[in-house]
């Protein structure tokens, strides 16, 4: 019997330790993990530098309350206000309070303009939390379901399409900002334009909006860069980031720049754990180790190699819609329900998921090597082939 509240369908597999992209069970079964426990083993498992830091930190100071300053969080907030372009942070623990703090700061925002009502733009298929507000900025509705009322205030749109943010700019004068996943993790791996990212740059500018990117799952140097904005050349006003920060160790931010930099004062929001030294300590850790071991680099390689191997591989497939990604986070999308390959996979030592029904996604460590990266596809492409040619789109619809 768990004890455990039952929110998940949990795989019965349990994990006891880890070696860079590798991991064992408890009957001592090896499996590559091209998951990073969803984005978030930036550094894989057990990487020495993030050890030592973790382990030097809880011997000095674990926590301390944000009555009172924190080195740690001021030269972690210092390396993200660099690396991001952006001016002030704020700490959380998660990527829903980090988005949850973007809502608030919209909010604030707005009500400084005189809006009554301020109002958010989202995407349809985006996922920002599972908070009564980021829930109800989700393009899900099968994760809003049973939670009515959802929280007001936000206009959605489909993704990519700039002309509908436009009809809400000349149609709802409500609207303060604009929230937006440069790549949909949850919603299938679904990227952004670079010039969707550049055109709602300009109407955020014209509009006096503030534009708010998620990059909880697809920041932090997963893409080639630190930031997907990076590739688009903009700056936007709200970055969000959570997951990969510090390797696994519960940490999420939200910065800001220009104005609404100092939209939040002492009292308006706060957080009980974010910040503390600990979580600062693996931040900077796990920073540091992706600039100074060259994983953007690395990142942007193995995923191409990857990508293009998954491409070839699955080319003319009956069954295979799209295959899609930038660096290592990557998508395969199926005509049909899939959710059979994550213990096919497993079975077979490789740790994938599944998301939206029918979308194969990877997510491996960002120090993931090229040989371990044939050894994904090695043990992928014939699973998915298997599973195409066995299992009829109908069976699997009804499945």
């Amino acid at each position: 019997m768990s004890y455990s509240m039952n929110t998940y369908s949990r795989i019965p597999v349990a994990f006891t330790h880890g070696e860079g992209v590798w991991v064992w069970d408890q009957s001592g079964k090896k499996y590559l993990d091209a998951l990073a426990g969803i984005a978030v083993n930036t550094l894989g498992h057990a990487h020495p530098g993030l050890v030592r830091s973790i382990t030097e930190q809880s011997s000095r100071l674990i926590h301390a309350s944000n009555l009172y300053q924190i080195a740690e969080q001021e030269r972690a907030a210092e390396k993200l206000a660099k690396i991001s372009g952006m001016d002030s942070v704020f700490f959380c623990n998660s990527g829903c309070e980090a988005n949850e703090a973007a809502i608030k700061l919209a909010r604030l925002y707005g009500h400084g303009k005189a809006i009554e009502n301020p109002a958010i733009i989202v995407m349809d298929k985006a996922f920002h939390g599972r908070t009564l507000a980021t829930l109800s900025a989700t393009g899900n509705k099968k994760v809003q379901v049973g939670f009515e009322p959802l929280v007001p205030g936000f206009v959605r749109v489909p993704l990519n399409d700039i002309e509908a943010v436009r009809r809400a700019a000349s149609e709802d004068k409500s609207v303060v900002a604009v929230l937006v996943e440069p790549i949909q993790g949850e919603g299938g791996i679904n990227l952004t334009t670079m010039q969707y990212l550049r055109d709602l740059r300009e109407i955020c500018d014209r509009q006096g909006w503030l534009l708010m990117v998620d990059e909880v799952q697809c920041g932090l140097g997963r893409t080639g860069k630190w930031f997907v904005y990076q590739h688009a050349g903009i700056e936007p006003d709200v970055v969000l980031l959570a997951k990969g920060l510090a390797s696994g160790v519960p940490i999420g931010a939200c910065l800001a720049r220009g104005a609404a930099a100092s939209v939040f004062t002492p009292g308006t929001h706060g957080s009980t754990f974010g910040g503390n030294p600990l979580a600062c300590a693996a931040a900077l850790a796990t920073l540091g180790a992706i600039e100074d071991e060259g994983l953007m680099k690395n990142a942007q390689a193995v995923g191409g190699l990857i990508l293009s191997g998954l491409r070839e591989g699955l080319q003319g497939v009956p069954g295979v819609t799209e295959i899609r990604g930038q660096g290592l986070m990557i998508g395969v999308e199926l005509d049909r329900p899939c959710g059979d390959l994550v213990k096919r996979a497993l079975d077979r030592g490789l740790l994938i998921n599944v998301t939206m029904d029918n979308v194969i996604r990877l997510l491996p460590p960002l120090v993931i090597k090229e040989s371990e990266a044939r050894q994904v596809l090695s043990i992928l492409l014939p699973l998915v082939r298997d599973f195409l040619s066995q299992i009829p789109a109908a069976v699997a619809a009804r499945a």
